[in-house]
C-alpha cells in the first residue's frame, strides 16, 4: 500500500509534469507512437480483411500468418529490428504493426462472415453490385466487430508500446526502465499505472463506439419483446408473409 502510495505521489510531483522527462512528452509520445501503428495496422489490415470477408478465399492462410504472427515474441523482434535498422522509433514501430494486424484483420473478415448470407442474395437480388453491398451492407453490419478488433489491438498497441523506449523510442516506458535500472519503484508503478490507465481509457472509448455502430435494425430486433410468440411467420424478401391457422 505505501509503495502505491508514493508511486502516486510521484506521478503527481510538480517535478515530474515538466521538461524533456516529464510525464506529459512521454504520454506524447507513447500516444504518437500507439496511434501511428494503429493506422498503419489498420490500412494493411481492413482492406484485406474485407476482402477475405467478401470473397471467401484466402482465409485459411489468413488464420495461419496471423497466429504465427501472434506467436512472435515481441521484444525478441523489437532487438532484432533494433540491430537491422539502429535506435530509434522505426523497430519499434514495425514490432507493433506485427503485433496488431492479427487482432484488426480477424475482425474485418470475421465482422463480414457474421452477416447472414440471406441478406447478401438478397442484395444481389434487387441488382447491387459487388462494391455496392460491400458499401451498403456488408460494412455497416459488420463494423461492430471490426471495432471489436480495433478495440483489442489498440490495447495491446499501448501495452506493448511500453517496449519502444527499450531501444530508444521514448514513452511511458521510460519511466519503467529508468525506475529498474535505478531500483526507484515507485517511480516503475507509476510508469505501469500511467500504462494502465491509458489502456482502460482506450478500452471505454472503443466500448462506447462498439456500441454506438450497431445498426438501428439490430439493436430493434434485439429489443424486440419476445414473450409472447408472433402469430406471424417471419417475412423474408421475396415470399409473401403468411399467417398461421
Amino acid at each position: 500500500m505505501n509503495l502505491l502510495i508514493e508511486a502516486f505521489a510521484w506521478i503527481f510531483d510538480p517535478a515530474h509534469q515538466s521538461g524533456p522527462n516529464g510525464i506529459p512528452i512521454r504520454l506524447v509520445q507513447h500516444l504518437t507512437i500507439s496511434l501511428v501503428v494503429l493506422v498503419i495496422s489498420s490500412v494493411i489490415a481492413i482492406p484485406l480483411g474485407y476482402l477475405i470477408g467478401h470473397t471467401g478465399r484466402g482465409r485459411s492462410l489468413a488464420v495461419s500468418l496471423t497466429g504465427g504472427f501472434r506467436a512472435l515474441p515481441t521484444l525478441g523482434l523489437l532487438i532484432i529490428l533494433a540491430l537491422w535498422l539502429g535506435i530509434g522509433v522505426e523497430a519499434p514501430v514495425i514490432a507493433l504493426v506485427v503485433l496488431a494486424v492479427p487482432p484488426i484483420l480477424a475482425g474485418a473478415y470475421s465482422g463480414f462472415e457474421a452477416i447472414d448470407r440471406r441478406t447478401i442474395d438478397s442484395a444481389r437480388a434487387v441488382g447491387m453490385t459487388e462494391w455496392q453491398i460491400v458499401r451498403k451492407v456488408e460494412i455497416p453490419l459488420g463494423l461492430p466487430l471490426l471495432i471489436g478488433g480495433l478495440r483489442s489491438g489498440t490495447l495491446q498497441i499501448i501495452a506493448t508500446a511500453t517496449l519502444a523506449d527499450y531501444v530508444g523510442a521514448g514513452g511511458l516506458g521510460r519511466f519503467i526502465f529508468v525506475g529498474l535500472k535505478s531500483n526507484d519503484y515507485p517511480q516503475m508503478l507509476a510508469g505501469s499505472v500511467l500504462v494502465i490507465a491509458l489502456a482502460l481509457l482506450s478500452e471505454g472509448i472503443f466500448a462506447i463506439i462498439q456500441k454506438l455502430v450497431v445498426p438501428r435494425g439490430v439493436v430493434a430486433n434485439q429489443n424486440t419483446d419476445v414473450r409472447t410468440p408472433s402469430s406471424r411467420r417471419v417475412a423474408v424478401v421475396g415470399s409473401p408473409t403468411e399467417e398461421r391457422k
